[in-house]
């Protein structure tokens, strides 16, 4: 709940709904889901002051997340994890507001949306029904009705497609496996059709290293980062090493999927949530909820092996964050925090320095960041 003070800061930095941004001097804006309120929030990114300034609250509905940007930064997508279950497409103007351009339907309550690398697919991952979705892209920008619904391995929770655009990869929590697909518009199994993680990891999310030769994938139950080496003809991955995404001390128990936690059982259990690369891949940084903290890790670019840095605490539940394009500053929503926490980013070290805040909406759990022409 948010005290009088906060709620007051709230009110006095919000403009009206649907009122215009000005133009002048735009750089950076940052785009927010706020689940509980069913909006998305928007932000200036002052880089001088080290600073996010609201800018407009935009209509979506109940339980909006995840978000997409696509690839000419033109476009936001937003799914829509209340029903009916849909995805919202907005056109991203010139000023960084957001107009409402369509919707389309899609077949599951998606944990995870992205577009393939031409903009002109929409690839999504249901959690709750275990599937993985394709829709079209229009050249409006609108992305449509899901066109192909597959069964996947247990629990869908993350999907993108190969810097090439040939093949897709897709995380199944409850299997501890990848599930990998070829990919021509549509999705056809792979051979083999999926890469293992260790056994009770619950893979979550997956980077990709900017030279496309590594795959990152988070262990949601254990914070641990697996790091695999991406074959680019056949789109198949090879496990390379496994690396620790949390301190020793934090004495947390191994996770396990929410729903299968016995009633009244309150053991501190991990629970990884969200992982970025820095644009260098020099730098892995990952969101523990349990303990909102943020883990940085050093990664290699030539072998792809990390190492763990440190650890540190942050916004409480830290559901999603985002590194903006340059590379120079981190943006984190906690589900439980009534304030978005904006840290500058250290190149060479990869260290983050917290350097201020910006109230958030309810429930802020994902985060998108795009850079506007000035």
């Amino acid at each position: 709940m948010r005290d009088a003070k906060t709620r007051t800061l709230l009110l006095s930095l919000s403009p009206i709904r649907g009122a215009r941004m000005s133009s002048s001097d735009f750089d950076t804006v940052v785009y927010v889901a706020n689940a509980g309120d069913g909006t998305i929030g928007s932000y200036r990114l002052h880089r001088e002051h080290g600073r996010l300034e609201p800018l407009t609250t935009t209509p979506a509905a109940e339980n909006v997340m995840p978000l997409a940007i696509s690839p000419d930064r033109r476009c936001l997508y937003a799914a829509i994890r209340s029903q009916p279950l849909r995805v919202l497409s907005y056109r991203i103007e010139d000023d960084g507001a957001l107009t409402p351009l369509g919707s389309g339907r899609l077949d599951g309550s998606m944990a995870y949306i992205a577009t393939d690398r031409s903009g002109r697919h929409l690839l999504a991952a249901s959690y709750g029904d275990s599937v993985v979705s394709v829709s079209p892209i229009g050249a409006d920008g609108v992305a449509g009705d899901a066109s192909q619904t597959c069964p996947t391995g247990s629990r869908a929770h993350a999907i993108l497609a190969t810097p090439d655009d040939r093949h897709v990869l897709a995380t199944n929590l409850g299997d501890d496996r990848l599930a990998q697909f070829r990919f021509d518009g549509q999705l056809t199994s792979n051979t083999p059709e999926a890469a293992a993680t260790d056994a009770n990891v619950g893979p979550r999310h997956f980077v990709f290293s900017p030279c496309g030769r590594f795959v990152y994938v988070l262990g949601e139950f254990d914070a641990s980062v697996t790091t695999f080496a991406l074959d680019a003809d056949s789109g198949t991955l090879s496990r390379l090493d496994v690396c620790a995404g949390l301190p020793p001390e934090s004495e947390l128990a191994r996770g396990m999927p929410r729903e299968e936690i016995p009633a009244g059982d309150d053991t501190p259990r991990i629970w990884a949530a969200d992982m970025h690369i820095s644009p260098d891949g020099r730098h892995l940084y990952l969101s523990e909820r349990t303990t909102s903290t943020l883990s940085i890790l050093r990664a290699d670019p030539e072998s792809g092996s990390l190492t763990f840095i440190g650890n540190q605490p942050t916004v409480a539940q830290p559901r999603g964050f985002e590194i903006d394009p340059q590379g120079e500053f981190l943006v984190v929503a906690g589900e439980r925090s009534d304030h978005l926490a904006l840290y500058r980013v250290d190149a060479a070290s990869g260290e983050l320095t917290h350097a201020s805040d910006a109230p958030a909406g309810n429930k802020a759990n994902w985060i998108e960041i795009v850079t506007l022409a000035r």
